[in-house]
C-alpha cells in the first residue's frame, strides 16, 4: 500500500508563506505619463540652469568701533596703582584724574624723590629772594638816578636862563663899547675911561663863557645820567632774567623729580569710561593699558572689516550686508542690515591691523587685506524689555554678497579652469 502524507501539499505550503502576507497584483502606469513627466522635469531643470543664478558671498569678521576711536591709556612707567578715582561707565571731562601711580625708589637715606624735591624746592625759594632783592634794588637805583637826572635838569634850566641874560646884558656891553669908540674918536672921553669900559666887556664876556661852559657840562651830565639809568635797568634786568631762566629750570628739574615719585594719569578728552584695566595696589609695566575711554563726540558706532583682495573687485561702497553680533547671537536675535561706507584704496598695514582683535589669520601666507568700514543701521536693541547697546571692541561677522551669475556658469567653472590651464599665449 503506497505510503501519503498526512496533509495535502497545498495545505502545507500555505502554512509556510502564511507569514508573509497576501500578493497584491497592482496595474503599471502607462507610457505615455511616465514619458510626460520625464519631460517635463527635464524642461523645468533646464530652465532652472539657463535662468537660475547664484551669489557668491564671503563670510569675514569685524570689530564695532566708533569714530572717534576709543582712546586706550597706557602707564607711562613702572610702578603700582595707590589710588583710582574713576569707574567704568561714568562720564569725565578732560584733565580728570583717573589714577595714581606711584613710582618712587627708597634708599637708606629715605625717599629719593621726597628728598630731591625738598632740595630743589629750597634752591627756587633762594633764587626767588635772590630775584626779589635785585628787583628792590633795580627799583632803588633807578629812582636815585631818575632824582638826579631832575635835578640836573631843573639845573640846566636855570643855567641856560642866566647864560641868556648874560647873552643878553654881554650885547649890550659891546654896544655901549663900540659907543666909547665913537666918544673917544670925538674926544669926549679919554683913553683912561675907554680901556676901563673894554675891561668890564672882557670880564662880562668871560663871565658868559663860563657859564656856557657850565651848562655845557650840564647837558654832558644829563646825558650820561640818562645812559647810566638805560644801561642800569638793562643790568638789572639782564641778572633777574638769568635768575629766572634758573628758576625755570629749577622748575623743570622739580617737575621731572616729582615725575620719578608719583604719577597722576588724567582723561585725554571729555568722554565716557567704558573700561578700567587695573585696581589699586597692582602692579603696572610700562605701556600697560589702564583704561578705555570713548570720547564725547563718539555718537555713532561703525563696524570695521577686513577685505581680503580677492573680494575686492566685487564689493562697492553703498552695497548692503548681514551682520550677526557674537554678543547678540543670531540664533536668538537674528541677522541685522549693515552698508558699507567706504573701502581703502591700498591694503592695510600689519601694523594698523595689529592695533585691533580682529586680524585675519594667514596661517602663514601673507594676503593684503582692504579695511572696509559700514554703516549700522541699528546701534540699539531690546530683548524682554531691556535695553542692548553696542560697544567699541564687540566682534561679529558680516556676509558680503560679491559676484552675481547664472547656474549654467558656475556649473562650466571646471571648463574655464580647464581651458585656462591648457591656452597657449594671450595675444592683444
Amino acid at each position: 500500500m503506497e505510503k501519503r502524507p498526512l496533509f495535502r501539499m497545498e495545505a502545507v505550503q500555505y502554512l509556510k508563506t502564511k507569514w508573509l502576507g497576501k500578493a497584491l497584483l497592482t496595474s503599471g502606469y502607462p507610457a505615455w505619463t511616465v514619458a510626460v513627466t520625464s519631460v517635463l522635469f527635464f524642461i523645468l531643470l533646464l530652465t532652472f540652469i539657463i535662468y537660475g543664478t547664484f551669489t557668491r558671498r564671503i563670510n569675514v569678521n569685524g570689530e564695532i568701533i566708533s569714530l572717534p576711536h576709543a582712546i586706550t591709556v597706557f602707564a607711562p612707567q613702572q610702578g603700582f596703582i595707590t589710588r583710582s578715582w574713576a569707574e567704568a561707565g561714568e562720564s569725565v571731562k578732560k584733565g580728570d584724574r583717573l589714577y595714581q601711580i606711584d613710582v618712587s625708589r627708597i634708599t637708606s637715606t629715605g625717599n629719593v624723590s621726597v628728598r630731591s624735591v625738598d632740595a630743589i624746592n629750597q634752591q627756587i625759594a633762594l633764587t626767588e629772594t635772590i630775584i626779589a632783592r635785585l628787583q628792590k634794588n633795580k627799583a632803588a637805583t633807578l629812582k636815585n638816578l631818575q632824582h638826579q637826572l631832575e635835578q640836573y635838569r631843573a639845573a640846566h634850566l636855570k643855567s641856560e636862563k642866566l647864560v641868556s641874560e648874560a647873552a643878553g646884558g654881554l650885547g649890550e656891553m659891546r654896544k655901549s663899547m663900540t659907543s666909547y669908540g665913537e666918544y673917544l674918536r670925538k674926544g669926549l672921553i679919554n683913553k683912561e675911561q675907554f680901556f676901563n669900559q673894554r675891561y668890564l666887556f672882557h670880564q662880562q664876556q668871560n663871565a658868559w663863557q663860563s657859564l656856557n661852559t657850565q651848562v655845557i657840562q650840564e647837558s654832558l651830565q644829563i646825558s650820561t645820567l640818562e645812559s647810566d639809568l638805560l644801561t642800569k635797568g638793562i643790568e638789572y634786568d639782564n641778572q633777574i632774567s638769568q635768575y629766572e631762566a634758573q628758576r625755570s629750570d629749577l622748575m623743570r628739574q622739580l617737575a621731572e623729580v616729582d615725575a620719578s615719585g608719583t604719577l597722576f594719569i588724567t582723561a585725554p578728552s571729555d568722554g565716557k569710561i567704558e573700561s578700567m584695566s587695573v585696581t589699586e595696589g597692582q602692579m603696572v609695566s610700562v605701556g600697560d593699558s589702564l583704561a578705555q575711554l570713548t570720547p564725547a563726540s563718539s555718537n555713532r558706532y561703525f563696524l570695521m572689516l577686513w577685505l581680503p583682495d580677492t573680494s575686492v573687485p566685487y564689493v562697492h561702497p553703498g552695497d548692503a550686508i548681514n551682520l550677526r553680533y557674537e554678543a547678540f547671537p543670531f540664533e536668538k536675535y537674528g541677522q541685522f542690515p549693515g552698508r558699507i561706507l567706504s573701502i581703502s584704496k591700498v591694503p592695510a598695514s600689519y601694523q594698523e591691523m595689529g592695533k585691533y582683535n580682529t586680524l585675519p589669520r594667514t596661517d602663514g601666507v601673507i594676503e593684503p587685506y582692504y579695511k572696509v568700514i559700514v554703516s549700522l543701521e541699528k546701534s540699539r536693541f531690546s530683548y524682554q524689555g531691556k535695553p542692548l547697546t553696542l560697544a567699541s571692541g564687540m566682534k561679529a561677522q558680516a556676509t558680503l554678497f560679491l559676484e552675481k551669475r547664472p547656474l549654467w556658469q558656475w556649473m562650466l567653472s571646471p571648463y574655464y579652469d580647464l581651458k585656462k590651464s591648457i591656452s597657449g599665449p594671450v595675444n592683444e
